[in-house]
C-alpha cells in the first residue's frame, strides 16, 4: 500500500474559478472596440499627407481637413476664401479662419505681389513640411533674401560650381579676386529680388561684354534691388550699368557691376508730405470674403465688391 504506481497518470489540477485564472488581467475589461483599419494600397490620385499635420495637437478639425485638402489639389488651382466656401459648405468666415490657423502653424503662406496694372494679387503656398522649410540651409556666400531671385536651376548650377570649380572661378576666387560687396535694399521683398535678377540677365543684350553667371547674378541682385526700391526705373538702372564701358573691354563683369552698383548708388527719395485732400495709406490687408489684397483701416473689413453682393443680399 506504501509503493506508486508509476503509470497511472497524474490527475488533472481543479479549473480556477471567477477571474482568478492566471493568464486573464485582473480587472482588465476586454479590448473589443478601437479603430481597425482596412486598406488597400494606392496606384493612382493619391496625396501624401504627414502625421503632424492630420495628428496635430493645436490645429482644428477644418483646418486639418482643409490643409489636407490644400496639399490634394494641382498647381494653380483657385483657393481663395470666396473659390472654397463655394466647395464646401463650411462659409467664408469659418474657412478664413481654418486658413489662419494654417498659416499660424507655418502650413501657408499668402505673398502679395504687384501687378503691372498697380493691382495687388495674393498668391497661396501651401507647405507640406514647416519645419524643414524653416530649417532648410541657405547657400553660403548669400545672404537669406537672394534665395528668392535666383531660380532652382541657377542654384544647383552655383553649387555644383562649389564642389568642381572651373579654372576661372579658381581663379576669380583666389585671395584679393572676392567680388565687392553691394548695397542692400531695406525691404527684400521676393519679387523686388526677382525683378532685379530678370534685370541683369537682360544685361547682354544691350552689351555682350556683360555676361554674367548664375552666382554673379545672385551676388549682383540684391545691388540691383536697392536701386529700384529708390524709385529707379529698370531702364534707367540698365543704362546705367552699359554705359561708357571700358574700350579695352571688362574682364571681369560681375566686379565692375559691383563697383557701379556701389559708388553710382542714387540718393534715397525726397521725403514727400502728403497734400491735406490725399487719403491716408492704410495696409493692406486680404479680404475675408474673396481673400483679394486691398487697403483699410478695418482688420475686418471686406473689398469693394463684396460690401456690394453683402449689401444686395440683405
Amino acid at each position: 500500500m506504501g509503493t506508486q504506481d508509476p503509470s497511472v497518470p497524474p490527475h488533472a489540477q481543479a479549473r480556477v474559478a471567477g477571474n482568478k485564472h492566471p493568464n486573464r488581467r485582473s480587472g482588465a475589461p476586454h479590448a473589443t472596440g478601437g479603430l481597425q483599419h482596412d486598406n488597400t494600397r494606392h496606384t493612382n490620385r493619391f496625396t501624401v499627407v504627414g502625421n503632424h499635420l492630420a495628428q496635430h495637437k493645436e490645429l482644428s478639425l477644418l483646418a486639418i481637413g482643409l490643409g489636407t485638402h490644400l496639399q490634394s489639389l494641382p498647381k494653380g488651382a483657385q483657393v481663395d476664401i470666396k473659390a472654397l466656401a463655394a466647395r464646401f459648405p463650411e462659409g467664408a468666415t469659418r474657412i478664413a479662419a481654418a486658413l489662419r490657423e494654417l498659416e499660424a502653424h507655418g502650413y501657408l503662406r499668402r505673398e502679395r505681389h504687384r501687378m503691372p496694372s498697380d493691382r495687388i494679387v495674393t498668391r497661396t503656398i501651401s507647405c507640406n513640411q514647416p519645419a524643414a522649410a524653416r530649417h532648410r540651409p541657405e547657400a553660403p556666400d548669400h545672404h537669406p533674401e537672394d534665395r528668392a531671385a535666383v531660380a532652382p536651376q541657377q542654384r544647383e548650377a552655383c553649387q555644383e560650381g562649389r564642389t568642381h570649380p572651373t579654372r576661372a572661378a579658381r581663379k576669380e576666387r583666389a585671395p584679393g579676386k572676392r567680388l565687392p560687396d553691394v548695397p542692400r535694399p531695406a525691404y527684400p521683398a521676393p519679387a523686388l529680388l526677382q525683378a532685379a535678377a530678370d534685370l541683369l540677365a537682360d544685361l547682354n543684350r544691350h552689351a555682350p561684354r556683360l555676361l554674367l553667371s548664375a552666382c554673379d547674378t545672385a551676388h549682383l541682385a540684391p545691388g540691383v534691388a536697392a536701386w529700384l526700391e529708390r524709385e529707379i526705373t529698370p531702364a534707367a538702372v540698365s543704362r546705367a550699368l552699359t554705359a561708357d564701358l571700358p574700350p579695352e573691354g571688362v574682364r571681369r563683369p560681375a566686379a565692375f557691376l559691383a563697383h557701379r552698383l556701389t559708388a553710382q548708388l542714387p540718393p534715397p527719395p525726397p521725403f514727400r508730405e502728403p497734400a491735406a485732400q490725399q487719403p491716408p495709406r492704410y495696409p493692406v490687408r486680404n479680404c475675408d470674403g474673396c481673400d483679394r489684397g486691398f487697403r483699410s483701416p478695418d482688420p475686418g473689413a471686406r473689398c469693394r465688391d463684396c460690401r456690394a453682393e453683402h449689401q444686395e443680399s440683405a
